[in-house]
């Protein structure tokens, strides 16, 4: 090596340092020799087990259970039977009162699209983009109690201690960019979901899959990246080698470890914290996006503000490399989500509202940019509401049938699989569950969901157990 070439080699180290400061000096070695595994374009995406049609997953969790005679399941017969007693004469198990009289739906629904989707009322944004959209229309759960049925829709168990989807994505396909995690989670900022962060968990999977839990409505969404400047010490050369100095011992530490992956992935996460000191701060910067594309999103309403600005971000993070990202809509409890026990006609509106615009701006976005063709947007909720009233104007906990739909990479749109009986209380035909569904994405990815294992305590296990299909008539 020559002496100038060692002279500006020296430079960048020293620009690096100076630039990131800390942790990212500590990683400047990884950003100088780190490869990127995003495809060249033009040829077809990599999968694990056969070509890919899409690389990333934006996924919209309804939280509470979101009631699909009163959104995209039109159900006539409501009408006629309205009032009568045709519901179970025992409480069935996860209900959470006896079922009362048939109600109809206090919403106006219309057919739109050349597909004649019947949408209601509540959501006119939606009824838009129909043409874009492949529904299942018959979605089942095993159980009618939020924590099981929230573990089971993201992680195929009722059970807690399995990995999520988002993880497994992880896990078998790694990063798009090294700047950002691979599997990013956006709850809601009045609240994280029934199960808590479990629902996001590696489980069994080394922690490093574990999702990235990021609070946007905080001033600092990824808290404490960069040392505060009352803390001058923690900076520059002597923050460099202290860090070193820990990584070192943290990592021969590790190494009488090797079965507890906790410590691997807090060293994984040091390294990417150090990165995204320079590549968080522009990620989450909205400022740069246009008013118009602020007002599509409904940033400038107070209605839609928060889950138009989480979708926002969300396209942001699929453009900049992230794997997968989950968008929450509505906390754990009896309020401010989908949960509907009380009265649907005041209830469902208003979280409708919330999501319905900032969904379908979300979808043309990606679309318009070019990367709805390898981008998959799963909208789902962990089970769907009952046809009898609870009280006199609620809706119960059902998980007979319920709706998902799927846009995007790979998928037919304008499709639709299985159908729920005439009252829209249990699955009449093209029943799916949460196997099929999590097949069906896994599929989508390049991965054959029965080759995707891990062994632990003797078993090898996979997202989808001993079950599932892929559900090709809504795949193009």
């Amino acid at each position: 090596m020559h002496a100038h070439d060692r002279f500006a080699e020296v430079d960048r180290r020293r620009f690096l340092t100076e630039a990131a400061g800390g942790f990212g000096a500590l990683a400047a070695s990884c950003w100088l020799h780190s490869t990127s595994n995003a495809e060249e374009p033009g040829r077809p995406l990599a999968g694990l087990h056969h070509p890919a049609k899409a690389k990333r997953v934006i996924q919209l969790f309804m939280n509470g259970g979101a009631s699909p005679m009163d959104t995209f399941d039109y159900k006539p017969a409501l009408e006629r039977l309205h009032g009568q007693m045709l519901g179970p004469k025992e409480k069935p198990e996860g209900f959470t009162a006896e079922a009362g009289a048939v109600m109809k739906s206090p919403f106006a629904f219309a057919q739109h699209g050349e597909s004649g989707r019947w949408v209601s009322s509540v959501f006119p944004h939606q009824a838009g983009i129909v043409d874009k959209l492949a529904f299942l229309m018959a979605m089942t759960s095993k159980s009618n109690v939020h924590g099981p049925a929230s573990y089971m829709m993201n992680t195929g168990f009722t059970l807690p201690g399995f990995p999520c989807l988002g993880a497994w994505v992880s896990y078998g396909l790694g990063s798009l960019s090294d700047e950002l995690p691979e599997f990013v989670v956006l709850p809601d900022p009045r609240g994280l979901p029934y199960n808590q962060k479990a629902n996001f968990s590696a489980g069994f999977l080394p922690a490093r899959h574990q999702g990235t839990v990021i609070d946007t409505a905080a001033a600092e969404p990824v808290p404490d990246l960069l040392a505060r400047e009352e803390y001058g010490f923690a900076r520059g050369v002597a923050d460099r080698d202290t860090l070193a100095i820990l990584e070192q011992l943290d990592r021969r530490h590790a190494s009488t470890r090797a079965g507890d992956s906790r410590l691997a992935a807090r060293l994984a996460a040091g390294e990417l914290a150090a990165r995204m000191q320079l590549s968080a701060p522009e990620a989450f910067d909205l400022t740069t996006e246009t008013a118009a594309t602020h007002a599509a999103y409904g940033l400038d309403r107070p209605e839609t503000e928060d889950f138009g600005r989480r979708c926002l971000l969300a396209r942001r993070l699929m453009e900049r490399g992230s794997r997968f990202v989950q968008v929450w809509s509505g906390p754990q409890g009896a309020v401010n989500n989908w949960d509907n026990h009380g009265n649907i006609q005041t209830e469902l509106p208003p979280i409708a509202l919330s999501v319905d615009q900032p969904i379908a701006a979300l979808v043309n976005d990606l679309e318009e940019r070019g990367l709805l063709e390898d981008t998959l947007v799963v909208w789902s909720t962990e089970f769907g509401r009952t046809p009898f009233a609870q009280g006199s104007l609620g809706r119960d906990h059902n998980g007979g049938s319920f709706v998902t739909w799927l846009a995007g990479a790979g998928v037919k749109a304008g499709a639709t699989y299985g159908a729920s009986d005439d009252l829209g209380y249990q699955a009449a035909e093209g029943k799916a569950s949460c196997y099929d569904l999590h097949a069906t994405i896994l599929y989508l990815l390049g991965i054959d969901h029965t080759r995707l294992t891990f062994r632990t305590a003797g078993i090898d296990r996979r997202l989808t157990d001993v079950h599932g299909h892929v559900i090709s008539d809504v795949l193009s």
